[in-house]
């Protein structure tokens, strides 16, 4: 593996500031989805409630219902972005995302079975985490021939699986009662409303972060094939090994937490790179940030659009990647 010698001082302030300015409008964010709700509060009265002061009132809002909510999609997507960064990677495939693999699917089928049988809370997100962890052992196991895999053999292992938890998904809705449904749909699509212990994912998040910064040197030789990466002394094996195991971890934690919100580690990395270059010490905690402001926004909006009624935060995602990746589409940056 590739020795990670100190930065220039000119790389340095070149991939500092754009950090800076991210981490800025993360924080912006954040105090802007807190703040905003069926109830608006001031960034004073936020700030007295989180010093326990203020009205019982804000103080409920704030520390119970709104910041627990902010802080979970922040992270949500933080890790979804990260993984498809990595995926990208892994892959060589501008096309791959979080859910590729079929860890959804298999999150998605244990969690669904838990709303059938009743299951909620802690319990449900337990077994949507049992269930991503199943279905990245089923893809690695199926995928990997005398001790080797290959991007491609494990690209297809992933689609043909992700389409058996989708026919799963389609018959266990079939087959539901129909109190069941709709809150199976909102699953599916991405919510953020019983997210009320973010700290999990934040515990995965940022020591992620921290062992990929040290790995970027190689991780960038990676992108570029595996023969050059192996000429340059990078343990190819080792590292895609790696790759896999912490974007299969960042997908199930962030499934865990909010279900499927869609088109985050897809769209982010490419905006990214447009902007940014394709460094990997700077695209991947780029991506933590500016994949958590984007879902950190996209949910303020679903609660807000229709206050006091509340969307599926896959559904606003949604409606934005998919007009932005076919302007990056048209644009020729994939």
């Amino acid at each position: 593996m590739l020795d990670v010698k100190p930065l220039p001082l000119i790389n340095r302030f070149s991939m500092l500031l754009p950090l800076a300015i991210l981490a800025i409008m993360s924080l912006l964010s954040i105090v802007f989805a807190v703040t905003q709700g069926s109830v608006s509060l001031s960034p004073v009265a936020v700030w007295h409630a989180l010093l326990g002061q203020g009205s019982g009132l804000n103080q409920t809002l704030v520390l119970e219902l709104r910041l627990p909510r902010v802080m979970a999609g922040f992270a949500t997507g933080g890790l979804l972005a990260v993984a498809g960064a990595l995926m990208q990677i892994l892959l060589r495939n501008p096309l791959a995302d979080p859910y590729v693999l079929g860890i959804s699917g298999g999150a998605s089928v244990a969690a669904l079975a838990a709303i059938l049988l009743g299951i909620g809370g802690v319990f449900m997100s337990g077994m949507a985490f049992i269930g991503a962890v199943l279905s990245t052992l089923l893809v690695f196991g199926l995928s990997t021939r005398l001790g080797s895999t290959a991007p491609m053999r494990l690209l297809l292992t992933g689609v043909v699986i992700a389409a058996g938890w989708g026919a799963l998904i389609t018959l266990m809705l079939a087959l539901a009662p129909p109190h069941k449904i709709p809150g199976m749909l909102y699953w599916l699509m991405g919510d953020l409303s019983y997210a009320s212990t973010p700290w999990i994912a934040w515990l995965v998040l940022i020591p992620t972060c921290m062992v990929l910064m040290p790995l970027g040197r190689s991780l960038n030789v990676l992108a570029r094939g595996p023969l050059q990466a192996a000429a340059l002394g990078v343990n190819v094996k080792s590292l895609e090994r790696l790759v896999f195991l912490l974007a299969s971890l960042l997908t199930a934690i962030a499934v865990t937490t909010a279900g499927s919100v869609g088109f985050v580690g897809l769209v982010i990395p490419h905006m990214l790179r447009m902007v940014l270059g394709n460094d990997q010490r700077l695209i991947l905690p780029a991506s933590a940030l500016a994949g958590g402001c984007l879902v950190t926004l996209a949910d303020t909006l679903a609660r807000t659009v229709i206050a006091p009624e509340q969307l599926p935060v896959g559904v606003i995602t949604a409606l934005l990647g998919v007009p932005t990746f076919l302007y990056l589409l048209q644009r020729g940056r994939l």
